[in-house]
């Protein structure tokens, strides 16, 4: 007899699946990776629309190219977005695009830090976030989660 079989679990309330046992917690390292990439993406695709909305109030001559940024912007808005649910949701696929998302933040704060002024606290913060996300993913405890126990 094992310790698992001497201890039996009791059985699924009525209405219950027996396959709807309470699921292991996600570790606090995957919460705040994919928090940081949904934040990532969210702006990413903010900043599109605001450049949407920009290029059609604005001056019409820029119009074309700012709706082109726009475009690209909201697409690049969106991988971080996908893989930010996809992290939430235990999925292993979300973690490389939200990876590479926080490791472009680090040229950006490090062009924005060479501006200077008030560019230089923005560029401390995109670099804070870049770094706390790739931190947070690369966890042991978000490796175990996400490709299990053998990894």
């Amino acid at each position: 007899m094992t310790a698992e079989t001497a201890h039996p679990s009791p059985a699924p309330a009525a209405g219950a699946n027996a396959h709807d046992g309470p699921r292991p917690g996600r570790p606090t390292a995957l919460l705040v990776g994919a928090a940081i990439t949904l934040l990532e993406g969210a702006a990413l695709a903010v900043w599109g629309l605001y450049d949407v909305v920009a290029g059609v109030a604005g001056n019409h001559i820029w119009f074309g190219r700012s709706e082109a940024g726009a475009v690209v912007l909201l697409l690049m808005g969106v991988l971080p977005l996908l893989a930010g649910r996809a992290l939430l949701r235990g999925s292993r696929w979300g973690r490389s695009p939200a990876l590479l998302t926080h490791s472009i933040c680090l040229p950006v704060a490090y062009y924005m830090w060479q501006v200077g002024g008030a560019m230089t606290g923005a560029a401390v913060a995109v670099a804070a976030l870049g770094l706390a996300g790739i931190v947070a993913l690369l966890n042991p405890t978000v490796t175990r989660t996400l490709y299990g126990e053998s990894a």
